[in-house]
């Protein structure tokens, strides 16, 4: 197997790990019955009122996100993001279809603090894996270049919209979603710094020292090129 091979390999190795223990952690939130993200607090307010699915709900927050960079950018929109989301809410819908969950002997608390985990730390192996970045991220980046605005601030206003909305059509708001707002962003970068420091895993994406360091471009929303 050439080098080349092996580093495409380990680069979609890390984004399939990433999603599936980023998509269990927020089964996790939904099972413990004490709030979620607030993306899923929108897809699960809005199934209360229309038959959708999580990753259908999803994705087309996707759409409206990389549309609007689009439209700002005069560029067409980027696809991996969107594969994410997709997949992602895909295989949240499985598992609340097959509701593994109920086999677990754990009270809520302990939980959300499982599915915290499992949320920083399979964004971490999905940021790692240099594939692309989440929907929410990358209109966050644009506001930011756009208004000049702080990155925090972009991303919390897009976060904050999808809470009250979600809120406003009856998705689930709680104590849950305050350990996802607050552990998972806090958590990422330790968790990429010990993935390259004690797993010697590829970090692709965002570098693993740097809560000084300013938001990723655009560009870096996008599969990276092969070096040559």
């Amino acid at each position: 197997m050439s080098a080349e091979l092996r580093r495409r390999y380990r680069t979609y190795l890390l984004y399939l790990a990433g999603c599936l223990v980023f998509s269990s952690g927020a089964y996790l939130f939904i099972h413990a019955d004490l709030g979620t993200d607030p993306l899923d607090v929108f897809a699960l307010g809005l199934k209360e009122h229309i038959t959708i699915t999580v990753g259908l709900a999803q994705t087309g927050v996707a759409v409206v996100c990389l549309g609007t960079v689009a439209f700002w950018n005069r560029r067409r929109p980027l696809v991996a993001p969107m594969l994410t989301f997709f997949f992602c809410g895909s295989v949240i819908d499985l598992l609340l279809w097959t509701d593994p969950g109920r086999l677990l002997e754990a009270g809520s608390p302990t939980l959300v603090a499982l599915a915290t985990l499992m949320c920083a730390y399979g964004s971490a192996l999905i940021i790692m894996s240099g594939f692309g970045i989440r929907p929410i991220d990358v209109l966050a980046i644009a506001m930011t270049h756009k208004w000049r605005w702080p990155f925090w601030c972009s991303k919390g206003l897009v976060e904050v919209t999808l809470l009250a909305i979600g809120f406003l059509l009856g998705g689930p708001v709680g104590v849950g979603t305050v350990c996802f707002l607050a552990g998972v962003d806090l958590l990422i970068q330790p968790f990429i710094w010990a993935n390259v420091r004690y797993m010697r895993l590829p970090n692709l994406g965002l570098p693993e020292r740097g809560p000084e360091q300013p938001a990723p471009s655009l560009q870096s929303a996008s599969p990276q090129k092969d070096p040559k």
